[in-house]
């Protein structure tokens, strides 16, 4: 139960006999007790870290779908992952494209990699049109559905801002050999270019199935019950660069990363609160960016080696949000 109050009320219900866990520390509890060959990392936002890193220590496969822990605390989760032998796969579209074409190739062969947005609803809005966005308009994505928070990133290009840190510590890669390019029909779900400059893509229907099947099924692949893309009947297919100042979410991303520390933490602590308030309508939606690039130039340096660092740099990071908010 994440309720702790609500914990109590059932706790009177099911008796002593049901085994009834409660907040972070529940979740920690079933990681470390209970056997398991894969665990699904799925919780929405920071609160995942722990448990994710759980789950490494105990050297056993994590299939990662949500970005934040990578985010804050990725040298960390992947270091503790080599000394503990556990593998993070990841569940992101995006990033199982990019694990499937490289295929275990060496960084040395890796040109760089291209990771493809779907350029979220607002794609075509020019940044006067941004400012008067609503929060209904911002949760209709054109070609996922998703919880709220991951939908607002996708419109912001957060989510893809967060996905390039993500990649550099899946992936090994340093930020210059990570682009973005804009991919309105989701059907190219990522590419890698070699040295040889040879390109691999991953195309697929826009559907969750697979990604989130092959990490469970890794190295094998299981058969899906899903319908095969006709590519004759696609079309066109786009490819644009990402507007950075129209959407500088993406830039602040890149500029965290390149900064390095505990700042990819502040940045996530950071948006986590300005979509919260966007949500709750309490900022706008040219708001959102604006309370980030406060709080990353006000965020004290700090080590990302240090799990203390990152847990005390996000507190940090939302506390200023709140109060610049205010």
């Amino acid at each position: 139960m994440s309720d702790t109050s609500a914990y109590s009320s059932l706790k009177k219900v099911v008796g002593s006999k049901t085994s009834l866990l409660a907040g972070a520390e529940g979740i920690i509890e079933t990681v470390e007790t209970l056997p398991s060959d894969v665990l699904v990392s799925a919780i929405v936002g920071s609160a995942g870290l722990l448990p994710t890193l759980s789950a490494i220590r105990k050297g056993i496969r994590v299939a990662i779908a949500n970005k934040e822990p990578l985010v804050m605390a990725g040298r960390l989760m992947t270091s503790s992952a080599g000394e503990n032998g556990s593998t993070i796969i990841p569940i992101d579209s995006e990033h199982s494209a990019i694990w499937q074409c490289l295929n275990g190739e060496p960084e040395e062969r890796v040109k760089r990699i291209l990771l493809t947005a779907s350029g979220g609803p607002f794609l075509n809005k020019t940044a006067k049109q941004l400012e008067k966005v609503k929060t209904e308009d911002a949760l209709k994505h054109p070609k996922w559905k998703m919880g709220k928070k991951i939908t607002i990133d996708s419109s912001t290009l957060m989510n893809k801002g967060l996905e390039v840190i993500e990649a550099r510590w899946l992936f090994g890669l340093p930020p210059e050999k990570i682009e973005v390019i804009v991919h309105p029909q989701s059907v190219v779900h990522s590419m890698v270019e070699f040295v040889d400059r040879s390109v691999m893509a991953q195309l697929g229907r826009p559907d969750m199935y697979v990604p989130i099947a092959y990490a469970l099924s890794y190295p094998d692949r299981w058969p899906a019950p899903l319908k095969s893309l006709d590519i004759t009947k696609e079309g066109r297919l786009d490819f644009l660069p990402p507007d950075r100042k129209k959407f500088p979410c993406l830039q602040l991303a890149y500029t965290a990363l390149e900064k390095g520390g505990v700042y990819p933490a502040a940045l996530n602590g950071a948006n986590e609160v300005a979509v919260e308030l966007f949500l709750s309508k309490k900022i706008g939606y040219t708001d959102i960016p604006k309370l980030i690039r406060k709080v990353l130039g006000k965020i004290s340096p700090g080590n990302d080696d240090n799990l203390a660092s990152i847990i005390e740099t996000d507190l940090e990071a939302r506390e200023m949000a709140y109060s610049f908010a205010s």
